[in-house]
């Protein structure tokens, strides 16, 4: 079992005629994720990759059966693209495409609250580098063979930084049962702690690898979650231990603007909701595997 995507999954790619999403369609394609075709308004009736263009989402839903997309439209035309495909009945949307403004991102989010919750489209991202559940579907561009299958959860802000968990824990053995990026912007679909809920509904997953950032109040959230809801233990790696209070690093949210914003005062209050902290970035498979060597 993994959450949010696995083989079967029907995937559509939006932006799939385009230089970056041709490319990366062909990645996923070459993985084994179920693509059925893609949007490119104007293009519908052809054929790209031998796969279908369609105009519009609806359309992939109606005619080959979509259920997740992943949006590879330029920022200007990306939050229309998001919100075409949550009322064309898509499930499972990510949104790769990093730069969409922050009120584009406050109307995506106002839309989505529109459906009841049970038919709320998911959404993770943007500016975020996509899910993989390994060895079934790939659904983002991450280079897939440094994921191995197994019972690690991970969702983090930070797409290279999830990267290098995988890569690591790769080298120990240890294989994940899905990585979820959820973004690094102020705004995004989901976050730490949306994600931690469903691990915890998933029986394969063991225990989970949460990589966090300076900026804003979700990884201590996701904490007092994972301490009154949670059964599996949870990993956490805050990046931006050095960096200096009000100066943007990185992510558009990785900016300390307020108390408790900051990595060391994260590190210390997922402590106190005990989180078990990674120290550095080049000890988070270290740290996983002695979790797991625990349980």
């Amino acid at each position: 079992m993994a959450i949010l995507i696995n083989e079967n999954t029907r995937i559509v790619v939006q932006g799939f005629t385009g230089k970056i999403g041709t490319f990366h369609a062909q990645d996923m394609i070459k993985y084994g994720s179920n693509i059925v075709g893609g949007i490119t308004p104007g293009k519908g009736g052809q054929k790209h990759l031998s796969l279908p263009v369609f105009n519009t989402v609806k359309e992939a839903v109606h005619q080959a059966g979509a259920e997740a997309s992943i949006i590879f439209v330029p920022p200007a035309f990306a939050a229309d693209s998001i919100m075409e495909a949550a009322d064309a009945g898509i499930k499972y949307c990510v949104a790769i495409t990093d730069g969409i403004p922050t009120q584009d991102m406050m109307t995506v989010k106002n839309f989505l609250c529109r459906f009841p919750k049970e038919q709320r489209m998911i959404l993770t991202g943007p500016n975020c580098a996509g899910t993989i559940s390994p060895g079934r579907a790939m659904l983002g561009i991450m280079p897939g063979h440094i994921y191995i299958a197994g019972n690690v959860g991970v969702v983090g802000r930070s797409g290279t930084l999830g990267y290098e968990a995988a890569d690591q824990m790769k080298r120990l053995g240890i294989g994940i049962s899905t990585s979820v990026g959820i973004g690094g912007d102020p705004i995004n679909g989901s976050s730490h702690r949306d994600i931690l809920e469903k691990f915890e509904q998933d029986d394969e997953t063991k225990v989970v690898v949460m990589i966090g950032e300076i900026g804003g109040p979700q990884e201590v959230e996701a904490g007092i979650f994972a301490k009154e809801n949670m059964s599996k233990p949870v990993v956490a790696y805050i990046a931006g231990l050095t960096a200096p209070e009000g100066r943007r690093m990185g992510h558009a949210g990785a900016i300390i603007s307020s108390a408790g914003e900051s990595a060391a005062e994260k590190v210390a209050m997922l402590k106190d909701l005990g989180v078990t902290i990674s120290p550095t970035p080049a000890a988070m498979g270290a740290t996983v595997a002695a979790v797991l060597a625990g349980i």
